[in-house]
Parts: C-alpha cells; sequence; structure tokens
C-alpha cells in the first residue's frame, strides 16, 4: 500500500512526460488508467515493445476510439470517476474531443485536471510543436551544457521531458491533490517543459547575478571547466567522475591521485585552470578505473566510476540498496523516493494497449451497456 493508494488516475496515453508522471503515481500506489489509441499514433518512432517500457508499469489499459461519440463519452465516464487526469496533448486537443476542462470539472468539481505540454497552455508558441531540446533551448539550459568551445549538448531527454516535466506534472498533481483533501475546488495544473527545465535551473540564475556563473559554457564551476568537477579518462579508456569542490574534498582528491599541491596552481586560480585540468588528466591517465576505485574507496574525495547502464545495476551501492530492480523480465529503476512505512512498488506488468478494456471499465462502474456500444460502434478493440 503506497502513500497514493485510493487515488486514481486516469493518463491519456502518449509518450514521454505524462507516462513518466503517471509511472510514478502507479509506482507509489495509485490506480493509474491509460486510455490508449486503437492504432499507433504515427509518433515517427520505432513500434514499441509494451511490456518492455517501465513507463507503462503498474497501470492499466483501456483503447477507446475518442473520434467516435461513444468513444469519447466512455472517457468522459472515466475522468469524472477519477481524482486526477493527466494528458499531454497540444492545446485545444482535448477540447475538440469533448474532454477539455470545463465539461470535466462541470461533472466532478474536485478533480484536478493536469495538462503536460511543451510551451504551456498560453503565449505564441503554444501549439507549436516541439520536443525536449526545442524546450530547454528557450530557458538558457542547453546553451550551459557542453564542452568549451563546442556546441551545445542534449542532455539526454532528461530535463525537459522528466525533470522538467514529468515530475514537474506529478508533483503539481499531488499538491493539487492535497489541497483538494483539504476542502479545496478541483483545478487545471498547467505544466509546461519550458518553464519546468527553467525552474530546474533556478540555482544558475543566482550563480550569475552573484558573479559566479560568468563564463562561456564548459568554463565555470560546474559545467565541466572547473578541473576539480569533470570527467577523467583511465589507463583503460574508462572515465571517472570528480566533483571535489570543497578544499577539504579537494585536499584528499590530490593526495589519492598522487599530485603535490605545492606544484600545482591554487585551487580556484580559474586563469590556470587549463593547467591544473592538464596534470589532473594525466595523473588519472596512470591507472585503470578499477584500480581508482579502489584508491579512493573509503575517502571523501568524491571520485566515482562513470558506469553505462548496463553496468550501474550491478554497482554494490545500488545492489545494497535495491537501487535496480528486475521485475516483468527487465532491470530496471525502483521506485523513488523511498518512504520508509508505506514503500512504493512496482506493480503489473506494462499493458499491451486495450488489454484491460473490459475488465477496467467495469471495475470503475460503467454498466455493461456502456461497453456492448462501443463495441457496437466499433470505438473499442
Amino acid at each position: 500500500m503506497g502513500v497514493l493508494s485510493g487515488l486514481r488516475i486516469v493518463e491519456m496515453a502518449g509518450i514521454g512526460p505524462a507516462p513518466f508522471a503517471g509511472m510514478m503515481l502507479a509506482d507509489h500506489g495509485a490506480e493509474v488508467l491509460c486510455i490508449d489509441r486503437l492504432a499507433p499514433s504515427g509518433l515517427g518512432i520505432p513500434a514499441a515493445e509494451p511490456e518492455l517500457d517501465p513507463l507503462g508499469r503498474g497501470k492499466r489499459s483501456v483503447a477507446l476510439d475518442l473520434q467516435k461519440p461513444t468513444g469519447a463519452a466512455a472517457a468522459l465516464d472515466l475522468i469524472v470517476r477519477a481524482d486526477a487526469v493527466i494528458e499531454g496533448f497540444r492545446p485545444g486537443v482535448m477540447e475538440r474531443l469533448g474532454l477539455g476542462p470545463d465539461p470535466c470539472l462541470q461533472r466532478n468539481p474536485k478533480l484536478v485536471y493536469g495538462r503536460m505540454t511543451g510551451f504551456g497552455q498560453t503565449g505564441p508558441l503554444r501549439d507549436r510543436a516541439g520536443h525536449d531540446i526545442d524546450y530547454i533551448a528557450l530557458t538558457g539550459v542547453l546553451d550551459a551544457i557542453g564542452p568549451a568551445g563546442h556546441k551545445p549538448v542534449p542532455p539526454l531527454n532528461l530535463v525537459g521531458d522528466f525533470g522538467g516535466g514529468g515530475m514537474m506534472l506529478a508533483f503539481g498533481v499531488v499538491a493539487a491533490l492535497l489541497n483538494v483533501q483539504r476542502g479545496g475546488q478541483g483545478q487545471v495544473v498547467d505544466a509546461a517543459m519550458t518553464e519546468g527545465a527553467s525552474l530546474l535551473g533556478a540555482m544558475f540564475h543566482g550563480l550569475a547575478a552573484m558573479g559566479l556563473w560568468d563564463r562561456a559554457r564548459g568554463g565555470n564551476l560546474l559545467d565541466g571547466g572547473a578541473p576539480f568537477y569533470d570527467t577523467y579518462e583511465t589507463a583503460d579508456g574508462k572515465f571517472i567522475a570528480i566533483g571535489a569542490i570543497e578544499p577539504k574534498f579537494y585536499a584528499e582528491l590530490l593526495r589519492g591521485l598522487g599530485l603535490d599541491p605545492d606544484t600545482l596552481p591554487e585551487q580556484m586560480d580559474r586563469a590556470r585552470w587549463p593547467a591544473l585540468k592538464a596534470s589532473i588528466a594525466a595523473a588519472v591517465k596512470r591507472r585503470s578505473q578499477a584500480a581508482w576505485v579502489v584508491a579512493f574507496d573509503g575517502t571523501d574525495a568524491c571520485v566515482q566510476p562513470v558506469l553505462s547502464f548496463a553496468d550501474a545495476a550491478g554497482h554494490p551501492h545500488n545492489r545494497a540498496r535495491d537501487s535496480f530492480v528486475q521485475a516483468h523480465g527487465l532491470t530496471q529503476p525502483a521506485p523513488a523516493p523511498r518512504f520508509m512505512a508505506t514503500p512504493g512498488a512496482i506493480g503489473r506488468a506494462p499493458p499491451a494497449p486495450g488489454a484491460d478494456t473490459a475488465s477496467a471499465l467495469a471495475d470503475w462502474g460503467l454498466p455493461p451497456a456502456v461497453l456492448a456500444a462501443l463495441r457496437s460502434a466499433g470505438a473499442v478493440p
């Protein structure tokens, strides 16, 4: 029984951030019912294998043709029976389907209506297509990521889709649900990835205001510019990550590397960072990644191996905490964050689209006549 047990969430099928938010809610006990399409959406990506997609874990799926009146009516009946709905369509799509906030909140004033978009529900770009890289490009975040003298590097799609998108949507939905439980009314949560990604960068706006973030990309404290906050290649072609910012940690780093601080530039002498970086790089190159792991074991030098996705699950710390779990034939990240009294758990296997149509409609209180009408109209599989 997770912290969100007893809550019912309808998720309108999509890709990326909205399904990620739904996964987080399902991991912690919410009943998440995904309304899928009858046919693939033509999203321009290879056909997925739903059973291998962790974003679908713990959910159930109904498939409805929302272009048919019976399908849209059934979707509305499900949404108004829920505590929250989350959707990631372009602005106006849910309204055209008759499933926008007005009819939903009219029938269920306590409903939380979570909307996930790139540019938000208003503004001149509201109707424009885009992806993670486009959204973070407008925030200043993308410009800050990448090596000095080179072009910006997309940080996978972690900042826009998942950090600034899915997590913000999940937070917004849970916060609005808490407000409802305290006597408030249902409302719309407008989660724009541009604004979520910008919020993730709040600290850097502060650093810039203080004059501590004033160099070009790759020349600042946390962007690879600092010699003591970067990755370095080891003798076997692998890498270690160094994050020894504080003087006491930096001193341990130099001891571990066998470098004499009296022969090196001062740690915060930015003009001589290139020389200091060259000295650290030469020292790291003398040993293998495994050898450095042993050398820095038990120290506070802030040094860790750079692991692949495949290797991360086998790291002793991750194994000790069960940070990765084997579920439904797939090694995948465990639910997070952790709750000591009511821990999250990976529920049922990710369903094929429409796998639970008949049973879920019945469980959510729709009468058998609704399913019969849907079948008659060809609005269900």
